[in-house]
């Protein structure tokens, strides 16, 4: 159990991934003057638009295996440090490495029949590694936050005025942003509408903010 690494993508980080390459298109399509902007600007948007994504979703997909390497990294580590000790020591380190809800529950002898199923596994060789889904993980985050830019972008490749684009765009990025929200809410047990309302103006204001501050 220690040694695990993460899934690919669980369904939390799959909406933090979809959010995050949501922002970063909506930075580009927010900023443009709906008054002003031509053809040429319109292009330039998507250009800068599709580029970022591709440049965070490159750069997210390294942090995700660097977490995973990470993790792995910790868990070989403290399966070392519970083969070494004994007693409270081995025992503390056992409930630290568990989910405190599991942990909460464990009788002090079952934390030690885990300690003793630990000390009975093969010696670690060598570090931690990536496994092969860990790549897989990468990839994928680089895909949601690269992707995530089509739905975003695709009205101003089909629909002529710029004016009209803006708010199909606009209107597909509310409705994606609320499905996340919705998503996140029944994830965690909370009102999947609450939260879908809150992360449409969560979204919002983080794209607000990111273009005020010239991101």
């Amino acid at each position: 159990m220690i040694l695990s690494s993460r899934r690919v993508l669980d369904p939390s980080e799959r909406i933090s991934e979809v959010l995050f390459g949501l922002i970063m298109a909506l930075t580009f399509t927010g900023s443009l003057s709906v008054a002003e902007a031509g053809r040429d600007d319109v292009r330039a948007m998507l250009v800068g638009a599709l580029g970022c994504n591709i440049a965070w979703g490159i750069i997210d997909g390294i942090l995700y295996v660097m977490g995973s390497l990470a993790e792995k990294g910790r868990g070989l580590l403290t399966l070392l440090a519970v083969r070494r000790a004994d007693g409270p020591a081995a025992r503390r380190l056992i409930a630290d490495a568990l989910p405190s809800p599991v942990a909460a529950v464990l009788t002090p002898e079952e934390i030690d029949d885990l300690g003793r199923r630990l000390r009975g596994l093969p010696e670690p060789k060598g570090a931690a590694r990536l496994a092969k889904h860990d790549l897989l993980g990468a990839v994928a985050v680089f895909l949601l936050v690269f992707l995530t830019t089509f739905p975003v972008a695709m009205p101003f490749l089909f629909v002529e005025r710029t004016h009209t684009a803006m708010r199909i765009s606009n209107a597909i990025a509310i409705a994606m942003l609320f499905v996340a929200g919705f998503t996140y809410g029944r994830i965690v047990g909370r009102s999947p509408w609450g939260f879908g309302v809150s992360m449409v103006a969560l979204g919002a204001a983080l794209v607000g903010l990111t273009i005020a501050l010239g991101g």
